[in-house]
């Protein structure tokens, strides 16, 4: 994949770099357990492609939004992503994109972090 190939799938994948980081700053402002719960839930979106740059990036805010609200709010990370923490996902996943793909291994890996982040 060249330079700008790969370019073009990233930014397809995150967005706009700018806004990239400013999602990964307040990523990073979060609680601990719900800091590892969003880079779960971050990891497993990455199996979908959204439907546009601004889709991208509406989706991680959005994500970001959530937890932060969960966390002020004191509301459990059980309580935000349900018991199938995949479903969840794919089900959040599908206002920002067309679909994808998920292998075993990354829904196995995402339940195994909900299980220690949430109990």
């Amino acid at each position: 994949m060249s330079d700008a190939e790969e370019h073009g799938f990233l930014s397809k994948v995150i967005g706009p770099k700018r806004r990239w980081w400013a999602y990964k700053a307040r990523v990073k402002e979060l609680p601990e357990n719900y800091r590892t719960a969003v880079d779960a839930i971050e990891r497993y979106l990455m199996h979908f492609v959204p439907t546009d740059d601004d889709s991208a990036s509406s989706a991680f805010e959005d994500l970001a939004d959530l937890f932060e609200q969960a966390a002020a709010d004191g509301t459990a990370i059980r309580d935000v992503v349900g018991d199938d923490p995949a479903e969840f996902v794919e089900e959040f996943a599908q206002n920002y994109t067309t679909g994808g793909y998920v292998p075993a291994r990354a829904r196995k890996r995402l339940a195994e972090v909900m299980e220690r982040v949430a109990g």
